[in-house]
């Protein structure tokens, strides 16, 4: 009898360890990745369960809205659009909006998804259910221009103003496929659907090229509103640079010492160093390109400086905006660049003063630019001085217009002393010249804020 006891009592250790098991098993967890918050037209629904995906039993997806349950998936309906993220993990990406689900309506609405496993055994069913409240919109933003005489040189900058509703789209001005981004013209009593934009007809683009004010939902709803009145052509210079052996090895080993991601080693005296060279003159300056977009995204929303910006005090232009440059060496043509910026020299080591207030982003060595300074202007706009021997200011200092930010150098891929100055919107390299025009800064920005209730003298902060 004791062997039967025994047997009983492994029994019954089996049967609780079983339900041991089975208690401690857990629920698929399960999570509505998108929509964010809102839908549209079209749109993605995707929802992630986590569990044991061979036990996955039922899994349902459905809207609430108004009263009524709109069916989304439901088991074998899904089976097609899952995917197997991990073994532990399922994901399902489905059309999602109005066009994919006729019935939604604008307003509010639920998402509703559940999912179901069996637990050890199939002893236990385990549901989950998970909710995401979320806004259906269906009728695309507005967007109305509000400012007048809107011109642009080619390579140049514009300035619009307009009003966009509701005042949480994302506005602003598409010029091509380079979107500018508004912000608000903020002064008190002023409506908050009312933005500017800076914008920007770059060198390389065409001149028919299409600029619109746009309103974009999260959704995915967008109003256009075209409002361009005339676009100039602008001549772009053409110029061949003779490149020699002292140049090219005085400016290359430094640069590479000083760019780590090209993951270059600086030529041994007496190599040949145009192979390096190019790829500074080339990748390390797209990549440049890159970084100096990227601190866009750092402006700020209002309007820091005041009155035109000044060039370099009694200096000389050694070279202007959008110059064609050919490179040559040993009566070879080797690459062609554009410089996008102006070359001023006065004498060595010359203080360079900002162009105008703001906020200082960056001050260090930046590629090509060897030691540069970018000052930022707020909504979009800033400035970069480059090649300078040495700074007087860092990063997060705010700056007055005509204040000393360091002196004139040769640092970089520069051949003499002097100062590479150009202008920037939204991170894109403009024309400097119209910035420095009183008549522009009055006409294109001031008056256009003045006509709509804008702040039309004073910036922000003053």
């Amino acid at each position: 009898m004791k062997w039967l006891a025994a047997l009983v009592v492994l029994l019954l250790v089996a049967v609780a360890s079983i339900l041991y098991i089975s208690r401690r098993e857990t629920a698929p967890a399960v999570t509505v990745e998108k929509p964010d918050r809102v839908v549209g037209q079209a749109g993605t629904l995707e929802v992630t369960v986590e569990g044991p995906a061979s036990k996955l039993k039922d899994f349902s997806i459905a809207v609430e809205q108004n009263g009524q349950v709109i069916p989304i998936a439901a088991n074998g309906s899904t089976v097609n659009q899952v995917v197997q993220a991990a073994p532990n993990t399922l994901r399902t990406s489905l059309p999602f909006g109005k066009q994919a689900v006729p019935q939604l309506k604008a307003g509010p609405a639920r998402i509703v998804v559940s999912a179901t496993r069996k637990s050890f055994l199939n002893l236990r069913t385990l549901t989950t259910t998970a909710t995401k409240d979320i806004q259906v919109r269906l009728e695309p933003p507005k967007i109305s221009v509000l400012s007048t005489h809107h011109y642009v040189n080619h390579g140049g900058t514009e300035f619009v103003v307009y009003r966009a509703t509701p005042p949480d789209v994302a506005s602003g001005v598409r010029v091509g496929d380079v979107e500018y981004p508004g912000f608000p013209v903020s002064t008190t009593g002023t409506d908050p659907a009312v933005k500017a934009a800076f914008f920007a007809l770059l060198y390389d683009q065409e001149l028919r090229t299409k600029i619109l004010a746009f309103a974009r939902d999260e959704a995915g709803n967008e109003a256009t509103a075209s409002f361009i009145d005339n676009v100039f052509e602008k001549p772009q210079k053409k110029s061949r640079i003779e490149l020699d052996d002292k140049f090219v090895g005085r400016v290359v080993p430094e640069i590479i010492e000083h760019s780590p991601e090209l993951k270059l080693t600086a030529p041994a005296a007496g190599a040949d160093m145009i192979p390096a060279f190019l790829e500074v003159n080339g990748e390390l300056r797209r990549r440049n390109a890159d970084q100096i977009t990227a601190l866009a995204k750092s402006t700020a929303p209002s309007r820091l400086w005041d009155g035109p910006f000044v060039q370099l005090g009694n200096s000389k232009v050694e070279a202007a905006f959008a110059d064609h440059r050919t490179y040559v060496y040993k009566g070879k043509d080797v690459d062609h660049q554009v410089h996008l910026g102006f070359d001023l020299a006065v004498t060595s080591h010359v203080p360079v003063v900002a162009a105008n207030a703001g906020t200082v982003l960056n001050a260090s060595w930046l590629g090509i630019y060897g030691n540069c300074v970018i000052i930022d202007h707020g909504m979009g706009v800033q400035s970069l001085y480059g090649h300078l021997s040495s700074f007087d200011v860092k990063v997060g200092d705010r700056v007055s217009r005509g204040q000393t930010i360091g002196r004139s150098g040769m640092t970089g891929l520069a051949g003499g002393d002097h100062l590479h100055f150009t202008m920037l919107v939204n991170g894109r390299m403009v024309n400097p010249v119209e910035w420095w025009d009183p008549h522009w800064i009055q006409d294109r920005v001031l008056r256009k804020l003045g006509e709509t209730g804008g702040a039309a003298t004073t910036p922000a902060g003053r």
